[in-house]
């Protein structure tokens, strides 16, 4: 019954199949010589298939185990090229700021770790650990001493408490900051318009016709935008965007409204917030850590602003830009949800954590490298 199963299930395959009949026609008392001739298979085939079900039933119709190719490279080599590519090049004597596939192997090759290797192979090496020295990422140490209290502050203003308190009904949360710099390039052909498999072509070559920057001010908690265009960024800049908010309803009779700004020229220091006090009794600025302006939830205004109204840069001219700027503006705050902001105080202690150990890990293996 196993047999029959074997020679005409649809799910067997194709060699079991044709193993499988040729051991019927056998069970039938047929010769080899016809088994070959009915089943097109060479006649020492038949009788190989036949003496293995002979001898070990069933299990003799399965291919038996091979040894396959022998490998070509040891796990000492894969090892040595893995812990190469995770050396810097310069540390290696190669004038590189980083590493590739085929530079590893020209290298692995140069070492006589491997007397050759193709890119592929240590392409394929990597990806077993995930190592991908062709990347980089830039990062910072902190650098502000005050860097966990005025972050708490900013994250603990989106989740609208202040000092321990929760806001009131007429306190506000204002996010503000400047996009400086975005230029009018006129390109020297007109843009092409997406088709079937083909995106926007912009020409590549184009016109200066200068540039401006861009202030807002973000409503953090009403996902309300106020953008204003200057010729550049600066201290009476910023004050006009804070005049152009603080004038309207309901600011002007709230009882604080919070603004949060980075370190940047425009606001910083203890003169810009005297400077604000003065001009406005009811607003309060809070500082972002220095270095540390992605706290600030008009950056994430900015980039929508980026990626949806400046790329791909193809403008007339200044005035075009300013118009484009005013109408996306009011496009977003018609449809406009408050972002989704998750990380908070306790996130950010993990995050401070987790860089205590970096940096002393750091330190640690320059006070090793330096005693080497």
């Amino acid at each position: 019954m196993r047999l029959k199963k074997m020679a005409y299930g649809h799910k067997t395959e194709h060699r079991l199949r044709v193993r499988a009949h040729v051991v019927l026609h056998a069970a039938r008392g047929r010769s080899n010589a016809r088994i070959a001739r009915e089943t097109g298979l060479h006649l020492d085939t038949v009788r190989r298939w036949r003496g293995r079900f002979a001898a070990q039933g069933l299990p003799g119709l399965k291919d038996r185990q091979r040894c396959g190719h022998p490998a070509s490279f040891t796990p000492l080599q894969a090892t040595e090229v893995k812990a190469l590519a995770c050396r810097l090049p310069a540390e290696s004597g190669v004038p590189l700021a980083r590493w590739s596939c085929p530079e590893l192997a020209r290298e692995a090759v140069r070492r006589g770790i491997a007397a050759f290797v193709s890119s592929s192979t240590v392409r394929r090496w990597l990806t077993e650990d995930a190592i991908k020295p062709w990347q980089h990422r830039s990062w910072i140490f902190i650098t502000d001493p005050g860097f966990r209290l005025k972050a708490a502050r900013v994250l603990d203003l989106y989740a609208r408490t202040w000092q321990g308190e929760q806001l009131g009904d007429d306190e506000y949360v204002i996010s503000a900051d400047e996009k400086t710099s975005i230029q009018a390039r006129c390109r020297c052909h007109p843009t092409l318009a997406p088709g079937k498999a083909r995106a926007i072509r912009v020409s590549h070559t184009y016109g200066r016709g200068g540039a401006l920057a861009y202030l807002a001010a973000y409503d953090v908690h009403r996902a309300k935008v106020f953008g204003r265009t200057e010729e550049r960024a600066g201290i009476i800049p910023f004050m006009n965007l804070v005049t152009q908010v603080m004038s309207t309803e309901p600011y002007a009779s709230a009882k604080r409204v919070f603004w949060i700004v980075d370190n940047g020229s425009s606001h910083r220091g203890q003169k810009a917030t005297a400077r604000l006090t003065a001009a406005f009794p009811n607003t309060v600025m809070v500082h972002t850590p220095v270095h540390a302006s992605w706290p600030n939830q008009v950056e994430i205004y900015f980039s929508v602003v980026q990626r949806k109204v400046v790329s791909p840069n193809d403008f007339a001219d200044l005035t075009e830009v300013r118009d484009r700027l005013r109408e996306f503006e009011d496009r977003y705050n018609a449809t406009a949800q408050p972002f989704q902001w998750k990380f908070t105080t306790s996130d950010l202690d993990d995050l401070l954590a987790r860089l205590d150990r970096h940096t002393a890990d750091h330190y640690e293996e320059a006070s090793v490298a330096s005693t080497a």
